[in-house]
């Protein structure tokens, strides 16, 4: 059995995986209480203990995970009396899996260390099915021996670990990651809503432009759903997708920058939550534009 002891917070779709590929190899599993309690509870009945506070499973604790939806979630649980942070263990060490704000991680890693901890940001990859399967990609940073130290619970879950350089530079990395994706997400789908338009067959559109450099997996995920009405081929919602796009042109303008390409993309999709589509998945911008071009 791994001897490390494990806190795992936030157990949504992509924590359960994560949590459960870890109770696969045996690590003992500490979670933190939360209102949504089905995934807690699937935890729980393969052995993980459970507490109320992000404090008390700091204590109990050598590397704690966090796999939440926004820094100011990622904040909550690590500041305050009840926090992560109050409660850490001299050397442990503390792991970022969401996607954050460069600017955020970087502040809570000075704090981290001056608590005696250790601070990565190490967004992921791929889906909760890979997950499950310890086929994450994990996009790392910060000080390369907590790093190497962290390695075995990091290569637990992915097939790819990357070090990509000091702290906050994997959540920069990932947030032009996610950026890139949804400017060519939205295209895609805004391209066979123009289709219909056009008279044109959406499967044939699909099979001149993926037969070209043009081709991707993004590509194949929004035409999952424009040809095959499979939206989940792409398990990321629109929401998140806008809240991801939103933190890349804050990151921007903290570097001096506006950013160009993000805007349409973002318009797009902070519509989209608007009209009430956040929780559909992304290749569903495909409605969102045929609606608006059909008006």
């Amino acid at each position: 059995m791994p001897h490390e002891n494990i806190g795992f917070i936030g157990l949504g779709l992509m924590g359960s995986a994560m949590v459960s590929r870890l109770q696969d190899l045996d690590y003992h599993v500490t979670v933190c209480a939360n209102k949504s309690r089905p995934n807690i509870e699937a935890a729980i009945a393969r052995g993980a203990h459970e507490v109320e506070t992000a404090y008390a499973l700091a204590r109990t604790s050598d590397i704690i995970l966090l796999c939440m939806d926004t820094s100011a979630s990622v904040e909550a649980r690590m500041r305050g009396p009840d926090g992560v942070i109050a409660g850490l263990r001299k050397g442990a060490i503390v792991i970022d899996f969401g996607t954050s704000l460069p600017a955020s991680t970087r502040a809570l890693g000075q704090e981290v260390a001056a608590a005696g901890g250790h601070y990565l940001d190490a967004p992921l990859g791929r889906t909760p099915q890979h997950a499950l399967t310890g086929q994450l990609n994990i996009m790392a940073a910060g000080d390369k021996a907590t790093f190497e130290r962290a390695q075995p619970v990091l290569k637990s879950l992915a097939e790819n670990v990357f070090h990509l350089g000091n702290l906050g530079d994997g959540h920069s990395i990932k947030l032009m990651n996610n950026f890139f994706g949804m400017t060519v997400a939205n295209a895609m789908a805004e391209a066979f809503a123009m289709a219909d338009q056009l008279g044109l067959d959406r499967d044939k559109l699909y099979s001149a432009m993926s037969a070209g450099p043009l081709h991707s997996g993004m590509m194949d995920f929004v035409k999952a759903y424009a040809v095959e009405k499979d939206p989940n081929q792409l398990a990321f919602s629109i929401k998140n997708a806008a809240k991801d796009v939103g933190y890349y042109t804050q990151m921007a303008q903290s570097a001096g920058v506006d950013s160009v390409m993000s805007q349409g993309a973002l318009s797009a999709l902070e519509t989209a939550v608007a009209e009430g589509r956040g929780e559909q998945m992304v290749s569903q911008m495909v409605d969102f534009y045929a609606d608006r071009f059909a008006r």
